[in-house]
């Protein structure tokens, strides 16, 4: 108990921290540039003491909870007992359930993604409700799932990092140029939503954990690079959902 309150006032020493800057700036435009004083003083303090004690939960809720559930389970994914007692390189046809894991978390992380949610809420409001929030957070998920599954793989095989993001970028430039244009600008925002507070942090630490566990990987490395897979994949889910409903409407007319 001592060590975790200990943890939390270090971390909220931390928060100030990182925080301050932002506080800085504001009330420095505000007062300095705009020359008007601060209208309501007292929420805005409230405000600031409720996010320094969100944020402090959220630091101590990832190292104490989130981080060690995605490192314990790749390294009880890639026990002996899951994948078989190999020697040498590890054979990619063994880690099945890696990838069945990384895809299932990278889907129900992105669907509960405070940003996602937003954007697609925004964007079936803008719309009119002829683009589906739902499916747009559907289609965003699963890009991440296939993306995070894949990024696993790429863990497992040891295989380059970057003939994967130059090859996934050569797809999205390809779907720019044949999707419609109005879903482009809304498809890139997608990739970039999914790193935010939920995904990343799970994810994070299921790419060290299988890292830090599969032989002959290094976590430096090896480790990352999963993130970029959450990023790039959406992006094409999202055009290629806009392509197929393009292709179904036309198809009904």
């Amino acid at each position: 108990m001592v060590e975790l309150l200990e943890h939390m006032f270090w971390a909220t020493l931390g928060t100030l921290r990182d925080i301050a800057p932002i506080a800085v700036i504001l009330l420095g435009f505000q007062v300095l540039v705009l020359r008007q004083r601060v209208s309501n003083l007292g929420r805005l303090s409230g405000g600031f003491v409720y996010v320094v004690i969100g944020l402090t939960l959220f630091l101590v809720g990832l190292e104490e909870a989130l981080f060690p559930i995605g490192e314990t389970m790749a390294e009880q994914l890639t026990s002996s007992r899951m994948v078989g007692d190999r020697q040498g390189a590890p054979d990619w046809r063994d880690y099945g359930w890696v990838y069945a894991f990384a895809a299932a978390i990278g889907f129900a992380t992105t669907v509960a993604e405070p940003a996602l949610i937003a954007v697609s809420l925004k964007a079936e409001e803008i719309s009119g409700g002829s683009l589906s929030g739902f499916g747009l957070r559907i289609a965003v998920a699963v890009g991440v799932a296939l993306g995070v599954a894949l990024g696993t793989f790429r863990i497992v095989t040891g295989t380059p990092l970057p003939l994967y993001i130059v090859a996934g970028y050569v797809i999205v430039i390809v779907q720019t140029t044949r999707t419609v244009k109005t879903i482009v600008p809304l498809a890139y925002d997608s990739g970039g939503v999914t790193t935010s507070t939920v995904t990343v942090p799970v994810v994070t630490a299921l790419g060290l954990g299988l890292a830090s566990t599969i032989p002959g990987r290094n976590p430096l490395i090896d480790g990352f690079g999963l993130i970029a897979f959450a990023s790039l994949f959406p992006i094409m889910s999202v055009m290629g959902y806009a392509m197929l409903i393009a292709r179904l409407k036309s198809g009904k007319s």
